[in-house]
């Protein structure tokens, strides 16, 4: 099983087998990497620190399905706390066929520590 998170901060509680990107620009190559890949779940956080989001990795996924060969995702999580955001990221990808469910506050990811 392949999965992808995309957060600066957080990770996984339950220390689940997962690449993770701390940026939207290594979150862009993790997804490159794995172009031809099946990616069971990818997990995003809208804010990524800074003036960073993860809308630069939302906009890969957006181009691949407008090209007609969007990315093998099960399922992408959007685990954000910021409700506009979550918002924009979930409208967006719907719009161009991925399975998006919005989770905000998941306990499935937490700060470390």
């Amino acid at each position: 099983m392949l999965t992808l998170l995309i957060d600066d901060l957080r990770s996984f509680t339950d220390d689940r087998a997962a690449l993770i990107a701390r940026t939207s620009a290594e979150g862009i190559a993790l997804l490159e990497r794995h172009r031809g890949a099946r990616i069971d779940e990818l997990w995003l956080d809208h804010d990524l620190g800074g003036t960073d989001t993860s809308w630069p990795v939302v906009e890969v996924l957006e181009r691949a399905a407008f090209e007609g060969a969007p990315f093998d995702v099960g399922v992408v999580y959007v685990h954000s706390a910021n409700p506009p955001g979550v918002a924009r990221l979930v409208g967006t990808l719907r719009r161009w066929g991925y399975d998006v469910r919005a989770v905000p506050g998941s306990p499935a990811v937490w700060y470390p520590g």
